[in-house]
């Protein structure tokens, strides 16, 4: 299996959809996958069917227009839960969603989602709340109002198709406010001990198959409170050296 750990591979404010040239993204994934891959999008929030189809749709042309066009293409959401698996075994490349981490993790959770990739040998892109469901561990970052009180579930099980953890769109939140406290200092550093969070802008990825585990492009590292910018844009870091 190879994976793509994304905060969002979309160009931001494109005239239409767009996946980032940065980083070797595109050709990355030309290089893991067949010439006109079957592609399967999973929802993050599986009764929103409407956004996810507009969601995955937007997908489909951008990696068009980045010269992969899809042979096949399925959604997985509420509508077709009880089909999960057939449309895993016939996929090559599977999408996970961005959204709202907690809703999408008892998604997965219900359909079992974990079991049902053990076997997979495709390639899985997250975006965002998909990349971080993608751990075996997933620290859920506070997000909505609410969510900052100690009582909120900060660990859930994720589908174990990695050991990293990232926390997405840093460029975005790093200076956000929830309920009357900063996210990163107040909130995210405290639950940093004892973890290791990778923290991505968008554009910046980290790529993992048997091999290898690499980080494309700007990125940090935070742990026990700790900080520490690991590249710069345009850099690669092999993550297993650290």
């Amino acid at each position: 299996m190879t994976l793509f750990i994304t905060s969002s591979p979309y160009v931001e404010d494109a005239d239409r959809p767009l996946l980032w040239e940065d980083n070797d993204f595109i050709e990355n994934l030309r290089q893991a996958l067949p010439e006109n891959p079957r592609a399967l999008f999973v929802c993050a929030d599986p009764d929103d069917h409407g956004n996810t189809c507009r969601f995955g749709a937007d997908t489909v042309t951008a990696f068009a227009n980045a010269g992969i066009a899809f042979s096949g293409y399925q959604v997985l959401d509420g509508w077709n839960a009880e089909d999960a698996a057939e449309l895993i075994s016939e996929a090559d490349l599977i999408v996970l969603s961005g959204g709202h981490v907690p809703t999408q993790n008892a998604f997965f959770q219900e359909i079992g989602l974990r079991t049902l990739l053990e076997d997979f040998d495709g390639v899985v892109m997250g975006i965002s709340a998909g990349s971080m469901n993608m751990a075996d561990t997933v620290y859920v970052q506070p997000e909505e109002p609410g969510e900052s009180d100690p009582d909120f579930p900060r660990f859930a099980p994720g589908l174990n198709l990695t050991q990293v953890n990232i926390l997405p769109h840093y460029q975005k939140v790093k200076d956000n406010i929830l309920d009357g406290q900063r996210l990163y200092e107040d909130i995210t550093y405290p639950d940093s001990v004892g973890q290791l969070f990778f923290l991505l802008p968008d554009g910046s990825y980290i790529y993992q198959d048997e091999e290898s585990l690499l980080l494309f492009g700007e990125g940090w590292c935070l742990h026990d409170g700790i900080l520490e910018r690991l590249t710069l844009p345009g850099e690669t870091l092999d993550l297993a050296a650290l």
